[in-house]
């Protein structure tokens, strides 16, 4: 692909990003505000070691702000990414500033696709990254807090493997990114067609069926696609940690031959690329609200 070809799509991305600064602004502020608790907790972190005196449970008080970290800032991105692609074709027709941007050389898939990218590619590298700043942050604070207390020190490092957690939360992100693409895409689709509230046209049609199946047929499948749908990246992508437990090495949890295989994964995958069609044809013919 030429430059000429991408360059389009470059700026498209750029424009993005300018236009919406939460994407990048929100998870760091929530990492600074977790940090800033943590800083706070230092305080009695050598006690509560101490104070359980089952080493599983020593080395989960360890190991908890590391998993929290990750988990809390890994649902923040969603959130965002989640609002951002409700609003990114329904708030420039809103504000009518699609009849500007329909007037410069950028076709409506380039477009399209440039909005899906945020989620899908721009934002899970940077998250990546603000989680293992984050986690860096932790290790040292946990360090600092612990130069007194050899024993605890000792357990700090040898249960956290610092190398291994990033390879592994490498992995996550592009587990969670390619498991989420159908519903970033969906909510780009209606973005695109809602006239107003387009929240509750995300939302009401989905809920509007599980409760009419449930209503008529006694079931309630459509609600566990859809709760698959939300943690199926975790179930599938990872292998069942034994009685709740963290693995020592948790790149003996990854499981991307199961993932890979994942019935689940590809047809989530072919949603994503028809939704994203379809988005694609409404941007050409949908008009200012």
């Amino acid at each position: 692909m030429t430059d000429a070809a991408t360059r389009p799509m470059a700026w498209s991305i750029r424009r993005e990003l300018w236009e919406n600064r939460a994407l990048y602004i929100a998870p760091p502020a929530v990492a600074a505000v977790f940090l800033f608790g943590f800083l706070l907790s230092t305080v009695r972190l050598a006690h509560h070691i101490h104070a359980a005196a089952d080493p599983d449970k020593q080395r989960a008080i360890v190991m908890a702000p590391f998993t929290f970290a990750a988990g809390l800032i890994l649902m923040t991105a969603f959130i965002v990414a989640a609002f951002y692609c409700l609003d990114a074709l329904y708030g420039e027709r809103r504000d009518r500033s699609i009849l500007f941007w329909k007037s410069l050389p950028v076709s409506d898939a380039t477009a399209v696709l440039a909005k899906a990218a945020i989620p899908m590619v721009v934002l899970p590298p940077f998250i990546y990254i603000v989680i293992v700043v984050t986690q860096t942050i932790v290790l040292l604070l946990s360090t600092m807090a612990l130069s007194g207390d050899n024993a605890a020190l000792a357990l700090l490092w040898t249960n956290v493997k610092f190398f291994q957690w990033s390879v592994a939360l490498l992995y996550a992100a592009v587990v969670v990114t390619l498991w989420y693409a159908p519903i970033y895409a969906w909510l780009l689709l209606v973005s695109a067609w809602a006239r107003r509230a387009a929240f509750l046209w995300a939302v009401l049609p989905l809920m509007t069926i599980g409760i009419f199946e449930r209503m008529a047929f006694g079931t309630r499948y459509f609600y566990l696609i859809l709760a698959e749908r939300m943690t199926g990246w975790l179930t599938h992508g990872f292998l069942t940690r034994a009685q709740g437990r963290l693995p020592a090495d948790p790149l003996t949890a990854l499981a991307p031959i199961k993932f890979s295989t994942t019935p689940g994964l590809w047809i989530g995958l072919v949603f994503a690329a028809v939704f994203l069609a379809l988005t694609v044809r409404l941007r050409r013919y949908r008009d200012p609200i």
